[in-house]
């Protein structure tokens, strides 16, 4: 199977010719390096809009592991749960009043302002409907989010819930899809 990698296909034309290969534009090896370089860019590409996909939810895990190390290592009660999603939801408060503040009376508000404001009323949807956290009144998967190590392939061990503002907490399936 030939190789697909552009520093391989790369290295494979220097051996055959030499340091500075000279490639007719039509050639079978300028073909395997344009096409070694597509490939590169189509995986690339693909790996970033994985993880812009990737890492709200690793901002939520990561908000309510700090949450943890605050707390101690027993199991939160269901005030306690809704009190840190409040606090999650409500993270970003401070940095809107101050932008708000600085903003000039019938000025239009800021893109950064406008990023927030989305982001904190997408939050408060997916907390009527059920947020998607940790389950965090179980001591061993409490353990598990204090030792994660905030990459997204280790999230696979945790047990996860979904929490509505109604007060119902349900079982969830990672990665986050949907209402499951």
């Amino acid at each position: 199977m030939p190789s697909k990698s552009l520093n391989k296909v790369q290295k494979h034309i220097n051996k055959k010719k030499g340091k500075r290969p000279v490639l007719h534009e039509r050639s079978r090896d300028a073909q395997k390096l344009r096409q070694a370089l597509s490939r590169s860019d189509r995986v690339n590409s693909h790996a970033l809009v994985t993880s812009k996909t990737q890492l709200p939810f690793v901002e939520r895990i990561a908000f309510f592991q700090q949450e943890v190390s605050q707390r101690g290592k027993e199991p939160f009660t269901p005030e306690e749960i809704h009190k840190s999603i409040q606090n999650y939801i409500g993270r970003h408060d401070e940095n809107l009043e101050q932008l708000q503040a600085e903003r000039r009376p019938g000025r239009p508000p800021t893109k950064q302002q406008e990023v927030l404001q989305q982001r904190k009323q997408s939050e408060k949807g997916e907390y009527l409907s059920g947020l998607w956290m940790p389950l965090m009144t179980d001591t061993k998967n409490l353990e598990a989010l204090e030792e994660w190590n905030q990459e997204w392939t280790a999230l696979g061990t945790m047990k996860y819930c979904r929490v509505t503002e109604a007060g119902a907490i349900t079982s969830s399936a990672f990665p986050p899809r949907g209402l499951s």
